[in-house]
């Protein structure tokens, strides 16, 4: 179920333009300072446009979310063969995460949602669907494949995908949220995704 679509979200001949407009302007003002007004100069639209497809401000940064991480999820998969070793699915998904993790939007989205979780209660469930919760859904579904192929061992399929995403953002997430760190190195953000690896098959490998 698309849940912008049964919001009242309405597409049009210039969505694309609006959805990269906000995109802009929530990635520089966050969610409260983001203006209608700024949102319509930046995508060099009227705000009766923006309005006509999104009725309020909060459908349309979701919409931006579910875009961003739809494309990310999806570049992803594509990446991935039914048929290769379950070591190379697990270090490409580890990539996809921990490179979303470091990129500024994930980093933002993140930050916003937070933020205004209080506000907005919904925000922080929507985005998780639209995010975590469709990677979430993507491992379950490889994990399984691998269950019936004999090469992994699991009982549980949403605590294993729980425990990799988990993984995947030690020595990475904290240093980046609170500050600790400007940029993360490409070394130690290999070294979190071979460790995430490594911990997963060590755990879970049917010949472990």
């Amino acid at each position: 179920m698309n849940v912008i679509a049964d919001q009242g979200v309405r597409r049009g001949r210039k969505f694309d333009q609006v959805l990269e407009g906000a995109r802009k302007v929530f990635m520089r003002d966050g969610f409260e300072r983001a203006s209608v007004d700024d949102i319509a100069r930046e995508a060099g639209v009227s705000k009766a446009t923006i309005y006509a497809y999104f009725p309020d401000k909060q459908l349309l940064f979701l919409e931006v979310a579910r875009c961003e991480c739809h494309r990310q999820t999806e570049a992803a998969v594509a990446r991935i063969e039914g048929d290769m070793p379950v070591r190379v699915m697990l270090t490409i998904a580890a990539e996809r995460i921990t490179s979303f993790l470091m990129s500024e939007f994930g980093q933002r989205m993140f930050r916003i949602v937070v933020g205004e979780g209080e506000r907005f209660p919904g925000l922080g469930r929507q985005f998780h669907d639209f995010g975590p919760g469709l990677i979430h859904d993507r491992l379950v579904h490889y994990l399984r494949c691998y269950v019936e192929g004999g090469q992994l061992v699991i009982d549980d399929f949403d605590l294993a995908a729980d425990q990799f995403a988990q993984l995947c953002k030690a020595g990475v997430h904290e240093k980046l949220i609170f500050g600790m760190a400007e940029t993360i190195t490409p070394e130690l953000a290999q070294r979190s995704i071979r460790g995430a690896v490594d911990m997963f098959m060590a755990r879970y490998c049917a010949s472990a």
